[in-house]
């Protein structure tokens, strides 16, 4: 490893398992906490010891190097020995929603070719019809409880308690595939970014612990769950990177369990999305949170009014938006600890490098905008099985991005994607500008805007709105939103049509899926 500030290095001979879990045993931390559920503690040692076992079990079942493993599981201990078992065993992540249909499931196995798959037991009514056409996928671990376990699975604590505790990784190398981080599929069926065992320390080290300083008191808690990448990296890899706490459980996120989590057990990192601090902030008589230090944001770009509310309430915690992709792991660009611009995504991350291009390939001047390439080393070999996607994403060290960014000076301002822009009377027009306006109004929970045809072939903006408790859909309210829109925005931009919703459909990442809305 390399000294704190400078280009992290690994070795050719590299397993991210050790990085992330044996190192702490050797540096004398066994006995500290590493994970919380509910009232039982878990410490570095014991979650070695399953990890280890797990590792043993599936090797004992002919999983080999890069064989890939399916995981789907809801957050728990049998999820983060799981996780680095496998990847002691040589084996390669891939990362499911545990409540996908069938058919998702069907898809993955299909996909990803899983030689092992370790599933909670409330998917085996999805999972085993699924797994029917797969015999590949030989080893098949079931965590929790069944009444009779389907033909070829095992209990994934029997499985662990027939095999050893001896520390003994694969001998994989820095540059060896460690696991497959999916996008979020919002315009089609998800696609695996496949990634190196040196890729994900590559960010650990710079954004965990250079930018947000994060430290063994630390104690982590995330809204987002572990199967998404954003959560593996905030509340399993960087609290196991600098020996602090994760507190996981498996049930749904709502605000009052993240409320009752960060005040049972001192929480003092919080993984945050936009849509869950928004029913934060309108929360009745909420905790004061007093041992938050930090609140994480991703997924989407967080409104400045929202952010302003969260300091009404919790001023002593600064909410830190930043941005990432499955391609590159984790977040790139980041507000940092103490230099927060409300509405910008902040600076860029030590150790990347980000252009922001126009339509001809070349760069352009501050306050413009362009579609963003960010180059770092945690940028994903390819999309697997899709080259052509990958070659249109993926240029040497860049990575072009879909979203589009305006700079000013050292900070980023998110734009929309590429593909959501619309074109209003021969101007482009940012959705997210339309829908940060309505956000300010004070009857607006939140909104989303798609182009819509007036009926003469041009494109307007339509807004689907969702209303804060109180107010009610009316033709005068769409009146008053519209000339809100129009006061505060060039009057072009205000929505033609507004069509109220109970709520904005989102995927299991957190983010609007707005090609479901008509």
């Amino acid at each position: 490893m390399s000294e704190p500030g400078s280009a992290p290095t690994f070795p050719d001979h590299f397993n991210m398992a050790d990085y992330f879990l044996d190192a702490r045993v050797r540096e004398g931390k066994g006995g500290r906490a590493a994970i919380r559920v509910g009232d039982r503690t878990w410490t570095y040692a014991e979650v070695q010891a399953m990890a280890n076992r797990c590792g043993h079990a599936l090797s004992d079942r002919g999983l080999d190097l890069e064989d890939r493993v399916l995981l789907l599981l809801y957050d728990g201990v049998e999820f983060a020995a799981s996780f680095f078992g496998l990847l002691k065993a040589g084996g390669v992540f891939c990362m499911g929603n545990p409540l996908s249909t069938e058919e998702d499931f069907e898809y993955l196995l299909g996909y990803t070719r899983a030689k092992a798959v370790i599933a909670d037991a409330r998917t085996l009514d999805r999972l085993a019809p699924a797994l029917a056409a797969h015999p590949r996928c030989r080893a098949r671990f079931v965590v929790g409880e069944v009444d009779a376990l389907p033909e070829g699975f095992e209990r994934f604590e029997d499985a662990l308690a027939g095999a050893s505790d001896a520390t003994a990784n694969a001998d994989t190398h820095a540059d060896d595939v460690a696991g497959w981080l999916f996008t979020s599929g919002t315009t089609g069926k998800p696609k695996g970014a496949v990634h190196f065992h040196k890729h994900f320390p590559y960010s650990t080290e710079r954004y965990a612990k250079q930018v947000l300083g994060l430290n063994e008191d630390d104690v982590f808690v995330a809204v987002s769950r572990l199967f998404f990448g954003y959560a593996t990296g905030t509340n399993l890899m960087f609290p196991f990177a600098v020996g602090g706490c994760a507190v996981l459980f498996p049930d749904k996120p709502t605000p009052e369990r993240i409320f009752e989590h960060v005040e049972a057990h001192g929480v003092t990192v919080l993984t945050n999305v936009p849509a869950m601090i928004r029913q934060m902030v309108d929360a009745d008589d909420p905790p004061a949170m007093r041992s938050l230090r930090m609140c994480l944001s991703a997924g989407e770009a967080l409104p400045p009014s929202l952010y302003a509310r969260w300091q009404e309430r919790w001023g002593h915690c600064e909410i830190l938006d930043g941005i990432g992709s499955a391609e590159m792991f984790h977040i790139y660009i980041t507000n940092y600890p103490g230099d927060v611009v409300p509405g910008s995504l902040g600076k860029l991350v030590p150790g990347y490098d980000a252009r922001v291009v126009g339509a001809e390939g070349q760069d352009v001047g501050d306050g413009d905008i362009g579609r963003l390439w960010i180059r770092g080393a945690s940028k994903a070999l390819c999309y697997w099985r899709d080259e052509a996607k990958s070659d249109e994403v993926f240029h040497g060290p860049w990575t072009v991005s879909a979203d589009l960014f305006r700079r000013e000076g050292d900070y980023f301002f998110y734009a929309g994607r590429g593909d959501d822009l619309l074109k209003v009377r021969g101007m482009f027009v940012s959705p997210l500008e339309i829908e940060d306006c309505l956000c300010t109004h004070p009857a607006v929970r939140e909104a989303a805007i798609v182009g819509v045809d007036d009926g003469t072939g041009l494109t307007v903006p339509k807004a689907f709105v969702a209303l804060r408790e109180g107010h009610e859909a009316s033709d005068a309210l769409v009146l008053e939103l519209q000339t809100h829109a129009k006061e505060k925005l060039a009057r072009y931009k205000f929505p033609h049509h507004v069509a109220f919703v109970d709520a904005l459909p989102r995927n299991d990442r957190g983010k609007v899926v707005k090609r479901l809305l008509e």
